[in-house]
């Protein structure tokens, strides 16, 4: 059972074409995983673009020391966490699938 107040109810109802609360709610909940995934796989395209290889490609060469650039550079450094954090929070998103 959901719990909210009668405006915010009134507010998902409304914004999804629903009457019940609760596949308000879940509709709500899907369609933001949907487009931060799509975001988040944007973002993996992106990378795998700029660097021509995946991330675990690049994290292994970036161990390695087989990466092109300096590993320990302030350019491979950002992108090596951005990368990171699309990649792991695309795959926590994708475990959510309900």
């Amino acid at each position: 059972m959901i719990t909210v107040s009668p405006k915010l109810g009134e507010f998902l109802t409304k914004v999804t074409q629903t009457p019940d609360l609760e596949t308000a709610f879940w509709q709500v909940f899907n369609e933001y995983v949907a487009m931060k995934m799509a975001a988040l796989r944007e973002a993996n395209k992106d990378y795998e673009r700029k660097w021509g290889m995946t991330f675990d490609e690049f994290a292994r060469q970036s161990k390695d020391g087989t990466l092109k650039e300096d590993a320990y550079s302030w350019n491979v450094e950002q992108d090596f966490w951005g990368w990171e954090q699309a990649v792991t929070l695309l795959n926590h998103y994708g475990s959510l699938a309900v």
